[in-house]
């Protein structure tokens, strides 16, 4: 590949070309009406308007993209995250008009954009499940035989869920009723899929995501943990890598555990492995993002290896140049996410000018942003303006950082 289309906008289109640009590989932008004068498309060597504002009228246009990248002499694309990043589909069309998606094949975005799937194929190589159901529940009564074997609190949430929509904590037996119905209205609102599922509800837990990396050759190697567990509405707000609570044998295990559930998909690419880990260190499968994640830069500072770079090596089929002997965790990273937000009105995305806006400098500091200062935030897209990640020799001095 010598030319990549990036199906995406902002901070992670940026990112992206800043990589392939390392590569000596040519890059074109992609971008709506609103976003005419960001900085990925003057960044980029060729950039193409593909509509209006909101994204549905441009990012999500998937036909748009392809036949645009076809035009333009394009052999690979690399969607980002977000927009069509999971999107089997687009995936499929990528690959039929003879281009290059640089990520997983549809098969396995499908797989573990299911929950049920996802379980279902993590079970086959026995990773640890919060007790639950296994399948698609659809009445009451099922709901309620499950809740007599799990007990209070539950959760119930929706399959093809995320950011917390279709889910519902349930403290107690008179609630169910209600609580699956308002679960079950709210995952066909926003998912147009009804299919729920019940699981113990884990109190205190942390969030721990393993980085996994798998070419087309059967190889498979974990890039250790991010911690995510601060978060706010289901929303993470502050990574780090590696995590405070795990030790060396838990580390051990989970990145096997990690790997095996790749290799249940037979996923090829970068993934990230989610987990829940209980007060008492017990981890649980919670799910698999096909895509890179926003919190990527943390992982690539703890190991010094450039996660985009080798998303397009495994796409050329190549294999992986290293081992998982090979790799180790050198410091400690910590990224906050920067938003526009309202902070009279709970924290809510918010819009305007960016009047000030200066960047921090110095070693150990990385932004990863798609704004400049006098630019508006636009209403339509994720109202993050940058991602300030740092890096220290110790988690102490990353957080002085």
């Amino acid at each position: 590949m010598k030319k990549i289309l990036v199906a995406n906008r902002g901070e992670i289109a940026l990112r992206v070309m800043r990589s392939l640009r390392e590569m000596g590989i040519a890059t074109v932008a992609v971008y709506s009406e609103a976003d005419r004068h960001a900085p990925h498309v003057r960044y980029a060597d060729e950039a193409v308007c593909i509509g209006a504002a909101p994204s549905a009228q441009s990012y999500l246009q998937a036909d748009r993209i392809i036949s645009e990248a076809l035009r333009l002499g394009v052999e690979g694309i690399h969607p980002g995250y977000g927009f069509l990043s999971e999107n089997a589909e687009f995936s499929r069309k990528v690959t039929a008009a003879g281009l290059t998606f640089i990520g997983p094949r549809p098969d396995a975005i499908e797989t573990m954009g299911s929950k049920l799937a996802a379980k279902a194929a993590a079970a086959r190589y026995q990773i640890p499940m919060v007790p639950g159901t296994d399948k698609a529940i659809d009445s009451l009564e099922e709901a309620q035989a499950i809740a007599a074997r799990t007990g209070f609190p539950l959760l119930i949430k929706a399959s093809a869920g995320g950011g917390g929509k279709g889910m519902r904590i349930v403290e107690r037996a008179e609630d169910l009723a209600e609580q699956m119905q308002r679960a079950i209205s709210e995952a066909v609102a926003a998912f147009g899929d009804g299919s729920v599922f019940i699981e113990r509800y884990v109190s205190s837990p942390r969030h721990i995501e393993i980085q996994v990396l798998a070419d087309n050759h059967g190889n498979i190697v974990h890039l250790f943990e991010r911690e995510c567990s601060v978060q706010r509405r289901h929303q993470k707000v502050v990574e780090e890598a590696p995590s405070a609570i795990l030790t060396p044998e838990l580390r051990q295990a989970m990145g096997k555990s990690a790997t095996d559930v790749a290799r249940s998909c037979q996923y090829t690419g970068a993934g990230t492995v989610e987990f829940l880990v209980d007060e008492n260190l017990n981890y649980y499968f919670l799910e698999m993002n096909t895509r890179l994640q926003v919190e990527h830069p943390v992982t690539e500072l703890i190991t010094g290896i450039d996660l985009v770079k080798e998303q397009v090596r495994i796409a050329r089929n190549q294999a992986l140049p290293f081992v998982q002997e090979d790799l180790s965790i050198n410091g400690h990273a910590i990224e906050l996410r920067v938003y526009a937000e309202d902070p009279t009105n709970q924290f809510l995305p918010d819009i305007g000018k960016l009047n000030t806006y200066r960047l921090p400098q110095g070693p150990g500091i990385r932004v990863d942003d798609g704004f400049e200062q006098g630019m508006n935030i636009p209403i339509y897209y994720d109202p993050m303006i940058a991602k300030l990640v740092v890096h220290a020799a110790t988690r102490t001095e990353a957080i002085e950082k």
